[in-house]
């Protein structure tokens, strides 16, 4: 068998020796790598536009916190309440409903009634009411009548039976008649047709009676409805009776295309509501208010209220003013 000789052997210390140089020397290099990538990784950022910048830095930081560094689970600053802006202030609605005429020309606007309060300022005769009855004829002369409104323009009237007249309420409307044959007609009430005159009975003009029928029928079934005509006068009339002074008066309305329901007299204490009589004028016997600014209201609510109606007796006075149509 072929023997080699082998040289001396090393002392152990020395072969550790020279083996933890090259490993020193390995971990050295591996640690400048990590460095060298590290240095890059962190120069990658310089590049980044400043809005991704912003956006990838905490949002806030509490004052005192001992780290500006924001994880995923750290809790966000609180965010203060949010308080709403005081509502905006809103209108008050106009007292004075839509479409209330403006006629009155030295006085307060004109209100109307609500609809429910209308049925008792009209009394027996309402708005909208379909009224059946009977019509007659009678000789109406000059068209005067206990209305006491004087010679009528026309002698399209009509007097109203005992019950329907109402102590005088009637006085003025204006009534549409219709006869089964299909005539109508409309007229004014200017008169009263006495007991034993049944309720619904119109007493008409013999001109009127016979627009719906022969006079020779004498009595008509008919049914009637009150209006607000577009035909009435322009302007309302008011007329202190004869006899008026500022001690004692009466006076009342002429032309007025609705009802009228009250009138008043402006005294020192407010208004004052007169008493309406059956010969339709409405009375202050203590003269308080004669000679002063009149308030008069439809039966629909209106009111118009006028100045200047000087007690004048037996002169019809014009006011300028009308009620509204409905």
């Amino acid at each position: 068998m072929r023997t080699t000789k082998h040289g001396a052997e090393q002392p152990p210390r020395k072969q550790r020796r020279a083996l933890g140089i090259p490993l020193a020397l390995l971990g050295a290099g591996v640690v400048a790598c990590l460095v060298a990538a590290l240095l890059a990784g962190g120069g990658a950022d310089t590049g980044r536009p400043a809005s991704q910048a912003v956006a990838a830095a905490p949002a806030s930081v509490p004052t005192g916190s001992g780290s500006p560094t924001a994880t995923a689970e750290a809790t966000p600053a609180p965010t203060p309440p949010v308080t709403s802006p005081p509502p905006s202030p809103t209108a008050a609605p106009s007292a004075t409903p839509s479409g209330s005429p403006r006629t009155t020309p030295t006085s307060s606007p004109s209100a109307i009634t609500p609809a429910a309060s209308v049925g008792s300022l009209a009394g027996r005769i309402k708005p909208a009411v379909g009224n059946q009855g009977v019509a007659t004829a009678y000789e109406a002369a000059d068209g005067n009548g206990a209305c006491l409104f004087g010679p009528s323009g026309d002698l399209m009237i009509a007097a109203m039976n005992h019950t329907d007249y109402e102590s005088a309420k009637a006085c003025g409307a204006y009534v549409l008649v219709r006869a089964a044959n299909g005539a109508s007609v409309t007229v004014r009430i200017v008169n009263e047709c006495p007991l034993p005159c049944a309720p619904g009975q119109l007493d008409l003009s013999q001109q009127a009676f016979a627009k719906l029928a022969d006079l020779k029928v004498g009595r008509l079934p008919i049914t009637w409805t009150l209006l607000s005509p577009a035909a009435a006068p322009d302007t309302i009339s008011l007329r202190y009776k004869t006899g008026s002074s500022p001690y004692w008066c009466a006076l009342q309305v002429i032309g007025h295309r609705n009802p009228v329901a009250t009138l008043e007299l402006r005294t020192a204490k407010g208004w004052r509501q007169l008493p309406r009589t059956d010969y339709n004028y409405f009375l202050a016997a203590d003269g308080n208010g004669c000679g002063g600014t009149v308030r008069i209201t439809d039966i629909y609510g209106e009111q118009l209220t006028v100045d200047g109606i000087a007690v004048r007796a037996d002169v019809s006075q014009p006011t300028r003013v009308q009620f509204a149509r409905h």
